[in-house]
């Protein structure tokens, strides 16, 4: 079974999401801006999520998580719960 590691920013809006997504894309650390911002209790480790199957976590963040690009930030993706960035930090099948 695949599985996966990755690490979020969740926040209520689209346009935080953009913000927050500028704002690493020149620099500022991923993990300082999920401390500051998510809305998950994951920010306290930086966003981690530690490692997790495929069908652990909702459709829309799966399908970013097991298909997208490595080491690169995605998102905004819209859930349940709100707007997330998201970088895969490892996968394997």
């Amino acid at each position: 079974m695949a599985t996966a590691s990755a690490r979020h920013i969740l926040v209520e809006t689209e346009e935080v999401c953009l913000d927050l997504k500028e704002q690493i894309e020149n620099g500022a650390d991923f993990a300082q801006i999920a401390a500051e911002f998510s809305a998950c209790p994951s920010g306290a480790q930086g966003g981690s999520l530690g490692e997790f199957s495929q069908g652990m976590m909702v459709p829309e963040f799966d399908a970013v998580v097991f298909s997208d690009e490595l080491g690169k930030v995605h998102g905004p993706v819209q859930t349940q719960f709100g707007y997330h960035l998201i970088e895969i930090t490892s996968r394997s099948d």
